[in-house]
């Protein structure tokens, strides 16, 4: 990756504009176009004079002998005034070079700054998912990330683990739910040895061309990865089809993150119900705590006989507390004011991170960052997708699992519908509820009144979150079906709604109870505004993620509570593997 290429080379702040002339000695303004930093086989090119950066008002131009912005400039010693031996102007050259050194310092500093950027954006490996996902996460919206980890064995140092040659598989998938108000999270895992089916995935090739790779039905959930050619986009269309969520970007890492980010963060803290010695993953622990890194932090993720019963659930539930652990050494205060621990994180996860497009660069990385930092670890819940023992195994050979709907329901439910599953967040859900009951008694006595004709509702129909091409194939029904002429297909919503609602004015009630009754609307969708709308203007229509099709009744709301037999554990809580 070559930041010439994206642009990052113009965006030189004209303070840093300040260089050196080796002929001169001096210090002399150079313009954006000569300030780029020139590296071997790369050429920058030269900026239209319409867009190059001016020197800024506030900076004078300099003049023979003058030091860089806001060096002090020594006067000229008069007769008799300095003393013998020219003092002034040893004052004078003193002077300068003083603030000359300064301002090479800060212009060193911010040059090592940008080229330190780009060291990390070269760092990062970018995958073309050829249009799975949503193009990229949104702000104002809920954010869904797919967190891959392979167990290919790539980078120095993993030889020696096993089916060296592997193209990988997806070995631990953890689905990343960001709250659209950003007050809470959710970490759902997908077990590895779940059967699924995998869809049909067009995936791109070295020479840019894209090969639809054929799906397969009754499968090992890993093998949406790696196998056959799959890469990390089709394994976000497998996980769309389990948990009906669409997923806006993905991150996917090796053996090496963990090695590399457990040792820059100066080791994990885990503890352990028992001292464990497992021949297989070469993990030797004593019981109690103990702080992991390198080797021995990705011996604790990967073993799968140390703990419970030596399962992949029990796995999955080990590397929860890993991952817990290590969010809050991050967060910790010993971390965040460490500029050498700093630094080695971004060393670390840049290198060992794959990422699609829209993830593609360090400045997308710290947006998304950005929307992440101001979430409470307490609000934070690691859960798994819940599974039974595939019935179609005999029973002494139980190897993989299948769905249970009973219990996986109601959490991709709460998920889709953007519940939180935390203890803090509940309480403020009641409160909310409380609310919601409250207008929802306002809103039926709305309804109870007259309705317009059909032909005389007008109304415009957005897609807020409901399924592909809803706002049209809603039109189409309204029009054709229903007898409503004045209504227009908007498509996209600015922003996607929890659930579908109809809003509309004081003076637009009886279209809003007419258009409600032929869509099966409940009182809670219906939001009346505070002002009457002129006589032509329309109501408007959003269909959320409970719209299924025209005509059909919406879904139930999602539960606000979790059946109890679901796996979940908190990122701020330390917990003892068993």
């Amino acid at each position: 990756m070559d930041a010439q290429s994206r642009g990052r080379a113009d965006e030189i702040d004209p303070a840093d504009q300040w260089v050196l002339n080796p002929r001169t000695g001096h210090y002399e303004l150079r313009l954006a176009d000569s300030a780029a930093q020139h590296r071997p086989g790369v050429t920058t090119p030269r900026r239209p004079a319409s867009t190059r950066t001016a020197p800024s008002p506030a900076v004078p131009k300099p003049r023979r002998g003058d030091g860089p912005p806001g060096a002090r400039r020594g006067g000229r010693s008069r007769k008799g005034g300095g003393g013998s031996g020219g003092g002034g102007d040893r004052r004078k050259k003193a002077l300068v070079v003083t603030g000359g050194t300064l301002a090479f310092l800060l212009v060193a500093g911010a040059v090592g700054g940008y080229l330190y950027y780009d060291h990390l954006n070269g760092n990062l490996n970018v995958t073309d998912i050829a249009g799975a996902g949503t193009g990229g996460f949104k702000k104002d919206q809920a954010i869904n990330i797919l967190v891959i980890g392979t167990d290919k064995r790539s980078g120095a140092g993993n030889e020696g683990y096993g089916d060296a040659e592997s193209v990988g598989h997806a070995d631990t998938t953890i689905l990343f739910h960001i709250a659209k108000d950003r007050s809470n999270a959710t970490a759902l895992s997908i077990p590895r040895d779940l059967i699924t089916d995998i869809p049909n995935c067009p995936t791109k090739q070295p020479d840019g061309s894209t090969k639809e790779i054929k799906g397969s039905k009754g499968t090992r959930f890993n093998n949406s990865l790696g196998q056959e050619g799959r890469d990390a986009g089709c394994t976000m269309r497998t996980v769309k089809g389990i948990t009906g969520i669409e997923i806006d970007n993905f991150m996917m890492v090796d053996f090496n993150a963990v090695k590399n980010l457990s040792t820059a963060v100066g080791g994990v803290p885990v503890c352990l119900d028992k001292a464990v010695d497992d021949k297989d993953s070469k993990l030797k622990l004593p019981a109690g705590e103990s702080r992991v890194a390198g080797e021995q932090a990705l011996a604790f993720v990967r073993t799968r006989h140390a703990f419970g019963n030596e399962s992949d659930l029990d796995r999955i539930r080990t590397q929860q507390q890993f991952l817990g652990s290590m969010m809050r050494e991050m967060k910790s205060k010993e971390t965040l004011t460490s500029p050498q621990k700093f630094f080695s994180l971004a060393e670390a996860a840049t290198k060992s991170l794959t990422v699609d497009q829209g993830l593609g660069s360090i400045d997308k990385l710290t947006k998304l960052a950005g929307e992440l930092k101001d979430i409470n670890l307490k609000n934070i819940t690691f859960t798994t997708l819940p599974v039974l023992d595939n019935p179609a195994e005999p029973a002494n050979r139980k190897a993989t699992v299948v769905v249970n709907q009973a219990l996986a329901d109601p959490l991709l439910q709460m998920v889709r519908g953007d519940v939180s599953l935390t203890e803090v967040e509940k309480k403020e859900q009641a409160a909310k509820e409380a609310a919601d009951a409250d207008a929802k008694s306002k809103q039926d006595a709305l309804l109870q009144g007259t309705r317009a004709p059909a032909a005389d509702v007008r109304v415009d129909v957005y897609n807020g979150g409901g399924p592909k091409g809803s706002a049209s194939t809603t039109l189409n029904w309204l029009q054709n079906t229903k007898g409503v002429p004045k209504s227009g297909n908007r498509g996209n919503a600015p922003a996607q709604v929890g659930a579908t609602q109809l809003e509309y004015a004081p003076n637009q009630a009886d279209q809003a109870r007419a258009l409600a009754e032929m869509l099966g609307l409940p009182a809670t969708a219906m939001k009346m505004g505070t002002a009457d709308a002129g006589a032509k203007t329309p109501m408007k229509l959003t269909l959320g993620p409970d719209f299924k099709a025209a005509g059909a009744p919406l879904s139930p709301p999602p539960p606000q509570a979790l059946p109890e037999d679901v796996q979940q554990a908190q990122a701020d809580k330390a917990v003892c593997a068993k």
